[in-house]
C-alpha cells in the first residue's frame, strides 16, 4: 500500500480547523464511552461480588494502557527511526515479498526512493508507513486477544454449568447409598475403574493414544468429576464435608482468579509474537506450519489432562485391588509436568494469544494490503488460518478448559480461591491486624503481642470468625486433631519471621483461645449468607499449633 502525495499529504497548517475539530471530538466521544462502559462494568461486578473478574478487567485495561503507551512511542519516533538507514544488502532480506514482487511495488511508490537514505546508496531500517501498519497491527493484535480469551472462558464456563447439577446430586439420599463408604468393591469393578483400568492403561504408549481420542469423546463424565470431588475433599478437608462442600462453586471461582492471568499478555509471549513475525517471512511458507503450533499444543494439554485423570486410578489399583466405599485419589504435584500445575495456564494462555495472532494477522493484512497479496498469495492460506481459528477455539472452550479446571486442582495443594470472597476478605483484615499489632507490641517491648483475653480477640470487621457464628455451638463440640497443612502459594500468610519463645507461648494461648478449623470455615462458607453480619463473637474459636502461626497454615480435622 503506497503512501499518497499532493492533496493527500497536507500538513495541519493547510487543513480547515473545523476538519480537526470534528476529529478530535469523535476521538473523544469514543474514548469518554469506552471509559463509562469498563468502569459501569466494574461497578457491576462489584456488585455481584466477581472480585476475581474485577482483577480481571483491570489486566484488560492496563492492557489497553500498554497498547496506549507502544501507540505513543511509535507516533513520537515515527521519524527518526524512519531515518535511520541500513545497507541494501541488509535491508534486502528476509522480505514477505519475492524480488519479482517486490520490483511490483517498489514501481508502484517511486517516492519511496526518494529519501536521504537513497543517496547514501542505502535503504531505511522501516519507512514511516510502515511503522504506521505497524501500530494499527499491534492494536488489533491486542484487542483480538482480549476479546478471544473472553469468548472462551465464557464458553468453557457454559460447558461446565451442567457440574452445577453433578454438585446438587451430591446432597441427595441416592448418592450417599450409591457411595456407601462400608461397600467393598474390587477396584476394576467401580464406576472409575472400568472406564480408566484397561489393558491400554499400563503400556506408557497406548495410554498417551487412549488419551488422546478420550477428550474428543466425553472428556470428563460424572463418574471423574464425583471421583476427583471426594480426592480433593480427602486430601484438604474432612471425611464429613463430602456432602457439605460444593466443589463446583470452588472451581468456578478459581477459574475466575485464573482468567486475569489467561487475559494478560505476559513479556514471553509478547517475544514469541516477535519471533512469529520475523519468520513470516518469504520461502518460510509460514502459512502452512504457523496457524497448526496452537493446535498441537491444545491437543497436548488435553492429552495429558486425561493421562493424569488415568494415572490417578492407576494408583489406586496400587494400593490394593479391594477399595472401600468410593475409590481415593491422591492429588499430587509430580502428576504434572516438571510438577508445576500452573505450567497448564501458560501454555493454554500461549495457545489463546497464538490463535489470536493468527487471525489479528488474516485480519490486518487484508485490511491494509487486500487480496491477493505478499502475506495471502492464495485462499488455501486464508482457509488453513480461519480453520485453525474456528478449531482452537471450540478445543479450547469446550474440551481443555473444562479438563484443566478440574484436573489442575488435583495439585498438593489447595487455591487461594478455596474462600469466598467474603472470608477471604475477613481472613486478610484479621491477618493484617494481627500483624499489626505484633510489631506494635515488639516495638514496645511487651511480651504479650496477642492479649490473651476474649476482649482481645479481633473484633467484628476485623475477624473471619464472626461470619460463623449461626454455628457456634456445633463448633464447639466439635473435637480437632490436626494432621495436614493448607499452603497457599498466592496467598502466603507469614506473620513474621521467626518469633521468640515467649512470642510463641502468648500465640499458642491466643490460638488455644481461638477454636475454629479451616474445614469448618470452608464448609460454613458456602452456606452462609454473605448479606447477613452477625455483631458478637464470643465463643467462637480457632485452634491452630503455636509453632506453625508463622507460616499461617490450617490444618486439618479428622473425625476420630
Amino acid at each position: 500500500m503506497a503512501g499518497g502525495g499532493g492533496e493527500g499529504s497536507r500538513s495541519l497548517e493547510e487543513t480547515s480547523t473545523w476538519a480537526v475539530a470534528l476529529v478530535c471530538f469523535v476521538l473523544l466521544v469514543i474514548s469518554i464511552i469506552i471509559e463509562h462502559s469498563l468502569h459501569l462494568l466494574a461497578k457491576l461486578l462489584t456488585k455481584h461480588h466477581k472480585r476475581a473478574l474485577v482483577e480481571a478487567l483491570e489486566k484488560v485495561k492496563s492492557e489497553l494502557m500498554l497498547m496506549g503507551f507502544i501507540s505513543l512511542l511509535l507516533t513520537v519516533g515515527q521519524g527518526p527511526i524512519s531515518k535511520i538507514c541500513v545497507p541494501k544488502s541488509v535491508g534486502n532480506s528476509w522480505h514477505p515479498c519475492n524480488k519479482e514482487e517486490e520490483n511490483n511495488i517498489t514501481d508502484f511508490d517511486e517516492d519511496a526512493l526518494s529519501d536521504k537514505c537513497a543517496s547514501k546508496n542505502q535503504v531505511p531500517l522501516i519507512s514511516s508507513e510502515g511503522i504506521h501498519q505497524l501500530h494499527i497491527f499491534i492494536f488489533v493484535l491486542a484487542v483480538t486477544h482480549v476479546l478471544y480469551s473472553i469468548t472462551t472462558m465464557a464458553l468453557g464456563g457454559l460447558k461446565m454449568r451442567r457440574w452445577k447439577n453433578w454438585e446438587e446430586e451430591t446432597t441427595t439420599a441416592e448418592y450417599r447409598f450409591a457411595h456407601d463408604p462400608d461397600r467393598f468393591r474390587l477396584a476394576r469393578d467401580t464406576s472409575f475403574g472400568r472406564r480408566h483400568l484397561s489393558y491400554w492403561s499400563t503400556s506408557p504408549v497406548l495410554i498417551w493414544i487412549a488419551c488422546f481420542f478420550r477428550q474428543f469423546l466425553r472428556s470428563i463424565s460424572k463418574v471423574d468429576y464425583f471421583t476427583l470431588r471426594h480426592g480433593f475433599i480427602m486430601a484438604h478437608l474432612a471425611p464429613h464435608s463430602t456432602t457439605k462442600f460444593n466443589f463446583q462453586n470452588y472451581i468456578k471461582r478459581s477459574l475466575e482468579n485464573d482468567f486475569k492471568a489467561v487475559v494478560g499478555v505476559s513479556p514471553i509471549i509478547w517475544f514469541s509474537a516477535v519471533v512469529f513475525l520475523l519468520f513470516n517471512t518469504h520461502g518460510w511458507n509460514s502459512y502452512l506450519w504457523m496457524p497448526f503450533i496452537p493446535l498441537v499444543i491444545i491437543l497436548l494439554i488435553g492429552t495429558k489432562l486425561q493421562v493424569i485423570i488415568t494415572r490417578m486410578a492407576l494408583q489406586i489399583m496400587d494400593r490394593g485391588d479391594v477399595v472401600k466405599g468410593v475409590p481415593v485419589v491422591h492429588p499430587k504435584d509430580d502428576l504434572f509436568w516438571f510438577n508445576r500445575p500452573t505450567l497448564i495456564l501458560f501454555l493454554i494462555q500461549f495457545v489463546l494469544f497464538q490463535n489470536a495472532f493468527q487471525i489479528a494477522f488474516l485480519a490486518w493484512s487484508l485490511y491494509e494490503f487486500g487480496y491477493p497479496s505478499c502475506f495471502h498469495k492464495n485462499v488455501q492460506d486464508m482457509i488453513i488460518r480461519i480453520t485453525m481459528g474456528i478449531l482452537i477455539q471450540v478445543l479450547c472452550s469446550y474440551v481443555t478448559l473444562p479438563l484443566y479446571a478440574l484436573v489442575t486442582q488435583m495439585g498438593s495443594n489447595m487455591k487461594p480461591a478455596i474462600f469466598n470472597e467474603k472470608i477471604a476478605g475477613a481472613l486478610r483484615k484479621w491477618h493484617h491486624t494481627a500483624k499489626k499489632r505484633l510489631k506494635e507490641s515488639r516495638k514496645s517491648g511487651s511480651n504479650t503481642p496477642l492479649s490473651t483475653s476474649r476482649s482481645a480477640t479481633p473484633v467484628h470487621g476485623f475477624s473471619p470468625v464472626h461470619l460463623l457464628r449461626y454455628y457456634r455451638s456445633e463448633l464447639d463440640s466439635a473435637q480437632t486433631s490436626p494432621t495436614k497443612r493448607y499452603n497457599a502459594d498466592d496467598e502466603h500468610f507469614d506473620l513474621e519471621s521467626s518469633p521468640s519463645t515467649s512470642n510463641q507461648n502468648t500465640l499458642g494461648s491466643e490460638a488455644q483461645h481461638l477454636r475454629l478449623t479451616l474445614q469448618q470455615i470452608i464448609e460454613r462458607a458456602e452456606s452462609v449468607d454473605t448479606t447477613t453480619h452477625w455483631q458478637s463473637t464470643d465463643d467462637i474459636h480457632i485452634e491452630m499449633r503455636s509453632n506453625e502461626i508463622r507460616d499461617f497454615s490450617f490444618e486439618k480435622r479428622l473425625e476420630q
